[in-house]
């Protein structure tokens, strides 16, 4: 039979450290706020209900999280009394009734799914309480899990332990499971009497204990507890995010020659035998078919790459870009909106936004789809095959048909027929023995400005 679980996640923290208008479990994770992180997380763990607590002024990271954590619910710690008097400000939930309840924290976003699913074991294994434990280089500053037999006794904080408990180098991670159907009871026990006079959820270990309940550590790696209060700690827990994922990537048959210059967002989706080279982003929205690369210096973003499709160096695909089988953009392209078809080439200095290019098309050197005329965007149409000289530009909305050429230099403001050329440019016209009279006219305007 499956145990229920809730994950209450507190999120009531102002993060003043971080200096920031957003509240801190905002802030994001490869492009994923923090806290959406670990709910997500949860969810993989098995949690079928997610708990928000929320401070006062909490409505942001509602407003935020909603979309992301579908079914969540949200409750409001009026005042900031400890970590006990949060997770009962999810009280309601909690009597919803479940076999497990996990607490975690919005700021710890690096904790992964097969952690708190071996918390959840260790309940179904009998405890009533679990405390994740870690090891750091040093444990000053965090509180000590005292343990005897296998059994955790209590949590001392570092300003309240002896000698011999701060020589222990197992330390509190935060994370703690419950068994539902003992969580309420273990918590309403907690009491204030501390230098602070707040509720502190650790005191339930010495609670439980009281009790006769059993209670464990359950032992994590230190990366998985790492808390974010500030901007530096913000960037060391994006770094240890991009350097699993790019691990992840790699095991799964993605070829990178430099990954610690590679950077994705939470949702890219790669597929194998693809190859990318150094300093590529990925931003929100990206999907790269088998067999595919990206070259180096490149920007994605909302855009799907197909087979073996080649990207770059030096390529921003935007939203919307789509790219065929085998099709390609090239150096110092953008593109926008657009599909580009199955072997199609977009290959320099070309920007093509709201636009459909058919298979085997050319878009040559500085190619421009001029889609806005300032209040609206308009399409361009490239029909199969169709050729596009250098330094083309084609006003839309506009159809180039199948296998037509466009001249170079061309400004294209009307359809062109399959199989037809187009010359949109002017007729050229020499004048003989022109230039050295400009040279001087030039010349004359350049020194008489010079005396004014």
């Amino acid at each position: 039979m499956t145990r229920t679980c809730l994950t209450i996640i507190l999120a009531a923290g102002q993060g003043t450290r971080m200096k920031s208008d957003l509240p801190k479990v905002l802030h994001p994770v490869a492009g994923l706020p923090m806290a959406a992180h670990v709910a997500r997380t949860a969810q993989s763990a098995g949690s079928q209900q997610i708990a928000v607590v929320v401070g006062h002024g909490g409505e942001a990271v509602r407003t935020a999280l909603e979309p992301v954590v579908p079914g969540a619910s949200f409750h409001v710690q009026h005042e900031q009394l400890g970590t006990g008097h949060a997770v009962l400000a999810a009280r309601a939930a909690i009597a919803s009734g479940h076999d497990d309840v996990l607490v975690v924290f919005g700021d710890t976003p690096l904790v992964r799914a097969d952690v708190l699913a071996a918390m959840r074991a260790k309940l179904a294994e009998g405890a009533a309480v679990v405390v994740a434990g870690f090891r750091p280089e040093s444990p000053f500053g965090y509180g000590r899990l005292v343990e005897k037999d296998g059994k955790l006794l209590a949590i001392r904080e570092e300003r309240d332990a002896s000698s011999e408990e701060k020589a222990i180098t197992y330390c509190n991670g935060g994370i703690m499971a419950f068994r539902g159907a003992e969580v309420l009871a273990i918590l309403d026990a907690v009491g204030n009497d501390n230098a602070k006079g707040e509720y502190y959820m650790t005191d339930a270990v010495e609670i439980a204990n009281a009790r006769g309940l059993p209670v464990v550590a359950s032992q994590v790696p230190t990366e998985d507890v790492i808390g974010v209060n500030t901007r530096a700690e913000l960037a060391a827990v994006e770094a240890i995010w991009q350097q699993r994922t790019r691990q992840a990537m790699m095991a799964e048959g993605v070829s990178m020659a430099a990954p610690d210059t590679v950077f994705f967002h939470h949702d890219t989706v790669v597929a194998g035998d693809v190859t990318i080279e150094p300093n590529v982003v990925f931003g929100a929205g990206v999907e790269i078919a088998k067999g595919a690369r990206i070259r180096s210096f490149s920007h994605l973003e909302g855009a799907t790459v197909g087979e073996a499709a080649e990207v770059g160096p030096f390529a921003r695909l935007r939203p919307g870009a789509v790219l065929g089988g085998k099709a390609k953009v090239g150096n110092f392209c953008e593109v926008k909106k657009a599909d580009i078809g199955e072997g199609a080439k977009v290959n320099h200095l070309t920007y093509v936004g709201d636009a459909e290019i058919g298979a085997g098309a050319n878009i040559g050197a500085g190619t421009i789809t001029c889609n806005y005329d300032g209040c609206n965007k308009h399409l361009t149409e490239i029909g199969e095959n169709a050729f596009i000289g250098s330094n083309s530009a084609l006003v839309a909305p506009v159809k180039i048909g199948a296998d037509a050429y466009v001249a170079s230099g061309s400004v294209v403001t009307t359809d062109v027929p399959a199989d037809a050329v187009a010359f949109g440019r002017a007729r050229q016209e020499n004048k003989d023995g022109l230039a050295p009279k400009l040279r001087a006219q030039f010349k004359a305007a350049k020194e008489a400005s010079k005396t004014d």
